[in-house]
């Protein structure tokens, strides 16, 4: 008797949603409850991929029916149930007209015009003569379409002809032919047939034929052959005019360094131009170097145009990043020799210096509250060679009130960067990329002080490459890397607190980092695409102190530590992977998936990693059930945050997978739904963290958490709160370590205990 009422409920809700998406209709009109196409087979002979052709001409009908979810048009109903005016303002309009969605009616739907773009799509495929019927049903004021094609018989190339005429031109063209997508045995696809125009047009662009377009190229077909097989002629029309025909050659390259677009300033310098290796430069204030324009544009003089080199040019001119606006134009050259361009380039500067001031405030959840300034300065062109040179200023504080301690912190440095564009020393990097490679110079210097507890002062220093093979790939190589940190000031009470806490002091240790970097990247969403499937990895190795410690026959464990200005080099080996992939599904719905495994290995001359190159886990970008850098080594748990100070965990092995659920609920609100797991180990037994080692049983130290999200994404910012609680304790030492039976969202002590706030800006992965 109960799952009779229970289902008689739910036939009486949705009755009454049926009733709400159509109860503020126009009295001669329908809502437009949505299209399908039928393909049928006029024959067993007729091939082709039914739910392909299916998909493809059911995204060709417009317009789209109002969006539901399970069956249930939230977003209209909305639309009804909210009564205000359109011009109106405030959270009942944007309810109405943001979150909800009008309805669809159909009399807005052109049957006709549908119908004949999928006609001809159809007959673009190759299933020529193939007629598309439409046919409607109107049930309770709802319209449904049905769109039937009975596909006759696809036509099929038989034979590709290409022009047999003699000059340049027409040589190239029958050389390609063997990348041609049009091959005898293939179906027709008109698809096909602009594909081979743009890929004779794109290999001709890089023969030097500049004026030449895919428009000039005609692909006649010849379909009265019988047994539905048809001839292709590809051939040059005839009206293409005569310097379409023909290849030139770069004959003078003229660089405007210093262009304004509200200045005659090509008036102005025709007096003061410059040649430099072939290259014309007008510069008439000599602001920029001459040597940086062959190093930048591919074009030289007496070189065949190439499009490929034309765009490389463009690219790397805007990369240099110190150009607002770069414009080339070219122009024939009046000869009856060889025909010949002229390329001019139009560089207009952005300015060469700029300042500027960040203030930020900030709260934490250790009670801390104060404020950053930083003070910015640009040179965009400080050697007269485009070279960067940014120097920034800042500093902070912070006060921090808690039952336990109170605490002022102070910090300030330093931070300068220089990026030239080239390679400086004798490392060749070979790069015919669009990007010009950098050599990048950093110098740094940080003073902390907090006021009852100790002072840290560090000074870093890096010298080394970074270049791009494309838009994707990224490579950086610091060849030489040095960071120095030195605690001073350590207060009694705190220093009590160090001889007992081995973790606590190791986080504020004397350190002396000399050695490499390599870090590669590589990202398929740089360039925006609508793949199903998108990939990103990047990989890290980073290495110090292994020559010194060779070359001085450095070893800690024996006692024999080498000192640079009275402190021990660290001595390690260090990489990461991580491995990101972004499924899409639907059209507003990914699917993103993280793997991450990182360790590194301290020998010779150290006894341990230097702590700013462990690892950590837990945390807003981590496993989010789980406090930030509070999780683990292995099996070993430090306590409740909450009930007592737990400092950060280090660890040397870092494993973590990640996988999450982004779907988009209304205009830029998104929700998310998540599983993390992960751990970090050690590679050596710590006494004071029992559990903590790295061993074949590690799968069983793997924490779990999962929970759901919510994210404000407005394209250029994101801000994200995701609640997460753990399902797998890798520090329970009695019974499962999975605690599905203790989740207990009522329960107070559960819900303090357990339930992880985070709030971000960023996606986490």
């Amino acid at each position: 008797m109960m799952r009779l009422q229970n289902i008689s409920g739910i036939f009486f809700l949705l009755s009454l949603c049926a009733c709400s998406v159509t109860k503020q209709l126009p009295q001669n009109d329908a809502l437009y409850a949505g299209s399908k196409v039928e393909i049928k087979r006029s024959s067993d002979s007729v091939k082709l991929n039914k739910k392909l052709l299916t998909e493809e001409l059911e995204d060709l009908i417009r317009p789209k029916p109002n969006a539901s979810f399970l069956g249930i048009k939230f977003k209209l109903m909305i639309f009804n149930m909210i009564d205000t005016p359109k011009k109106d303002h405030g959270l009942m309009h944007w309810l109405k007209y943001k979150v909800g969605e009008p309805p669809v009616l159909a009399s807005s739907v052109n049957l006709e015009k549908n119908r004949l773009i999928m006609q001809n799509r159809i007959e673009n495929r190759g299933y020529f003569k193939t007629e598309v019927t439409v046919d409607t049903v109107i049930k309770n004021k709802k319209m449904n379409v049905t769109y039937a094609a009975n596909l006759l018989q696809r036509y099929i190339i038989r034979n590709v002809y290409y022009p047999t005429d003699s000059g340049q031109i027409y040589t190239i063209i029958r050389r390609i032919t063997k990348a041609s997508p049009l091959k005898p045995g293939r179906p027709y696809n008109l698809s096909a047939i602009m594909y081979e125009r743009d890929r004779i047009d794109a290999r001709l662009k890089e023969n030097g034929f500049y004026y030449f377009n895919p428009d000039d190229i005609i692909v006649d077909v010849d379909s009265s052959l019988g047994q539905h097989k048809i001839d292709m002629y590809v051939r040059i029309k005839k009206q293409t005019p005569f310097n379409h025909l023909v290849n030139y050659r770069i004959n003078d390259v003229v660089v405007y360094a210093d262009y304004h677009i509200n200045a005659d300033t090509a008036a102005r310098a025709l007096d003061k131009t410059k040649k430099f290796q072939g290259y014309t430069i007008i510069d008439p204030e000599q602001k920029f170097n001459p040597k940086i324009f062959p190093q930048t544009l591919v074009f030289k003089p007496k070189s065949i145009y190439k499009r490929s080199d034309h765009s490389r040019a463009l690219n790397r001119l805007v990369s240099l990043g110190v150009y607002k606006f770069v414009k080339v134009r070219f122009e024939e050259v009046d000869t009856s020799n060889r025909p010949l361009l002229n390329a001019f380039y139009y560089l207009t500067p952005m300015p060469k210096k700029s300042l500027s001031l960040e203030v930020s405030g900030l709260t934490k959840s250790n009670n801390a509250t104060g404020t950053n300034v930083s003070l910015n300065w640009k040179n965009r062109n400080a050697f007269k060679g485009a070279e960067l040179f940014t120097a920034t200023v800042f500093g902070g504080f912070e006060k921090q009130v808690s039952a336990q301690q109170r605490v002022n912190t102070i910090r300030g440095g330093v931070d300068l960067n220089l990026v030239i564009p080239r390679v400086i020393g004798p490392v060749p990097i070979k790069n015919n990329s669009a990007f010009v490679p950098q050599t990048v110079v950093n110098l740094g210097y940080e003073l902390f002080s907090r006021d009852t507890q100790y002072t840290l002062s560090s000074a870093k220093a890096s010298l080394g490459y970074r270049w791009k093979r494309s838009v994707s790939t990224e490579h950086e190589w610091k060849f030489l890397s040095v960071n120095y940190v030195r605690p001073t000031n350590i207060k009694p009470d705190f220093q009590l607190g160090l001889d007992t806490n081995i973790t606590l002091a190791r986080s504020i240790e004397k350190q002396f980092i000399i050695g490499m970097t390599y870090n590669y990247n590589y990202n398929s969403q740089a360039v925006p695409n609508k793949k199903k499937n998108n990939y990103y990895f990047n990989g890290n190795a980073d290495v110090s102190g292994n020559v010194l410690g060779i070359i001085t026959g450095a070893n800690a464990e024996s006692g024999n530590q080498k000192n640079i200005l009275g402190t021990p080099f660290s001595q390690y080996i260090r990489g990461e992977a991580d491995f990101r992939h972004y499924m899409r599904i639907g059209k507003n719905n990914v699917l993103a998936s993280r793997f991450f495994a990182g360790a590194g290995y301290a020998w010779g001359n150290s006894l341990t990693m230097p702590f700013v190159k462990e690892f950590f886990a837990g945390g807003v970008n981590s496993i989010r059930a789980f406090r930030a850098r509070g999780l683990g080594p292995g099996s070993y748990y430090a306590g409740n945050p909450k009930d007592v100070y737990v400092a950060d965990q280090p660890g040397d092995i870092r494993l973590e997978m990640n996988t999450e659920l982004r779907a988009k609920l209304v205009s830029f609100l998104y929700g998310a739904v998540f599983v993390d797991a992960g751990n970090v180990w050690l590679f050596k037994e710590d006494p004071s963290r029992p559990g903590g080692k790295f061993t074949g049983n590690f799968l069983s130290q793997v924490a779990v958490g999962t929970g759901i999200g919510l994210r404000v994404d407005v394209s250029f910012f994101v801000l994200r709160a995701d609640l997460a609680f753990p399902i797998r304790k890798p520090y329970i030492t009695t019974g499962s370590k999975w605690v599905f039976d203790q989740i207990n969202f009522g329960d107070n002590e559960w819900r303090r205990n357990n339930l992880i706030l985070n709030i971000a800006i960023g996606y986490p992965f």
